[in-house]
């Protein structure tokens, strides 16, 4: 359970959220976007409460959702994006098909837009998730954990696709065990494991880590990417 959280995310901001399994961060998120209750306390989305905005928001979930039982191809799956704009029980306009196929060659599924999603990797279905989000041209844009199942070729061009519409003005909020996010994209850090702590700078300290994990840490770097690594000690992890 999340407890004395206080966070602030400025718009324009990039923030990457940390911290060890079961510590609260996918919890945080979805408080966010409203598909958790809020047991106490307040949250605004972009001035509203959260799922009233919805239709401004991106989400990508960290896994594939049940969209992949139903015999629905990868075009339709991406058209949900837009549901928030258009309205349920409406048709679809050629603006829509427009945006859902440009967010799919973002992530570079053009190609299989007619296939079935059922039919997909694992990777690929993330893909798709990730042009659904984008397909409502969202304001700020929730990822939890986006490249668990992407190859990693797509790695690298994930980010480099999130750092491009950071700079276009959009907010970025991803949950990531991944520090080379932070090294290369995220602009500030906030560290969750029942409280929040929240850094307005990307750059990292051992305190921060050994504050948020219990645990004493040490940040290794082999070239441009840092590594998290635990000194022997006796806590336990997932």
């Amino acid at each position: 359970m999340l407890e004395n959280v206080n966070l602030e995310v400025a718009a324009g901001d990039f923030v990457a959220v940390l911290g060890p399994n079961g510590g609260g961060k996918s919890t945080l998120i979805k408080i966010m976007l409203g598909i958790l209750p809020l047991q106490e306390g307040q949250i605004y989305i972009l001035g509203e409460i959260p799922g009233k905005a919805a239709h401004k928001i991106g989400y990508v979930p960290q896994h594939a959702t049940s969209a992949d039982k139903f015999p629905v191809n990868v075009l339709d799956v991406v058209l949900m994006g837009r549901l928030g704009s258009i309205g349920r029980f409406k048709k679809y306009k050629p603006q829509d098909y427009s945006m859902a196929e440009k967010a799919l060659e973002h992530v570079g599924m053009e190609k299989l837009k007619n296939t079935l999603i059922s039919n997909l990797s694992g990777g690929q279905k993330q893909r798709v998730l990730i042009a659904r989000a984008l397909a409502c041209d969202p304001e700020i844009l929730f990822l939890d954990e986006p490249t668990a199942s992407v190859d990693q070729s797509f790695h690298s061009r994930l980010y480099d696709l999130l750092n491009d519409l950071n700079r276009s003005g959009k907010t970025i909020v991803v949950i990531s065990h991944d520090l080379s996010v932070l090294s290369s994209h995220a602009k500030s850090v906030a560290c969750v494991n029942k409280n929040l702590y929240f850094h307005d700078s990307s750059e990292i300290s051992q305190d921060m880590l050994e504050k948020v994990y219990h645990c004493p840490v040490e940040l290794i770097t082999h070239g441009s990417i840092p590594h998290r690594v635990l000194k022997h000690h006796h806590c336990t992890h997932d």
